[in-house]
């Protein structure tokens, strides 16, 4: 039996499962397994409330257009909980369309606006007939750490205030082809447009992650 326990929150899971990006999760609970850590997973989806106080993780991942409009008229009633755990240095793992809505808004494929909950200070502009595709790596100069993907995206991405990228692009587009950026970090949320998923080939970004919500929980 493991010595600690870690809940995550798998927002929107029934619903958001784009390159199976769902394997984040499996990593997350692996490295927790060898850190003696049980990482209990609960799904939390439309219509449900998130209570920032049951969880110490929160995975959001992506979908396509059609989903992510479901997702983004019922996130409002989850905008204020969310926003708290982000506050309060809860661990957030948020993957392409997950991401994007954390941000201001995204630009749907037929030019629509689809809200986020403005929780980061970023907005996405869509590509006309162009799709951001490939193998990727960044560095991140922070931590010393170079990450490997695969990058598919229509969106490109604009950080705002607070937010500083994942990393510095070495091969590949990242967040919007224009400035050597990908992903997001603002406090304990993580975000990138890596999938594969991400955390299977970066395992050091998987223990980072479980690492912080240990040490806030347990006040290591």
């Amino acid at each position: 039996m493991a010595k600690y326990e870690l809940t995550l929150a798998h927002l929107y899971g029934n619903l958001l499962n784009t390159y199976g990006d769902n394997g984040n999760i499996l990593m997350l609970k692996y490295v927790a397994k060898q850190m003696d850590i049980d990482l209990k997973i609960e799904i939390v989806s439309i219509h449900e409330p998130f209570e920032p106080e049951k969880y110490d993780l929160v995975f959001f991942g992506g979908g396509q257009d059609f989903e992510q409009k479901i997702v983004s008229d019922d996130i409002q009633s989850k905008k204020e909980s969310l926003i708290s755990f982000i506050e309060n240095d809860g661990v957030i793992l948020a993957i392409c369309g997950g991401y994007q809505l954390l941000g201001h808004y995204y630009i749907g494929a037929h030019g629509e606006k689809i809200y986020g909950i403005s929780a980061l200070d970023h907005y996405t502009l869509s590509q006309d007939n162009n799709r951001f595709i490939g193998d990727v790596k960044i560095y991140n100069e922070e931590f010393g750490e170079t990450y490997v993907g695969f990058e598919n995206h229509n969106g490109r991405t604009f950080l705002g205030k607070g937010e500083r990228p994942l990393g510095k692009v070495v091969e590949g587009y990242g967040n919007n082809g224009e400035d050597q950026s990908e992903g997001a970090i603002y406090r304990n949320v993580y975000c990138s447009y890596f999938h594969g998923p991400i955390l299977a080939r970066n395992e050091n970004l998987a223990r980072r992650l479980v690492q912080l919500a240990f040490d806030k929980k347990y006040n290591a």
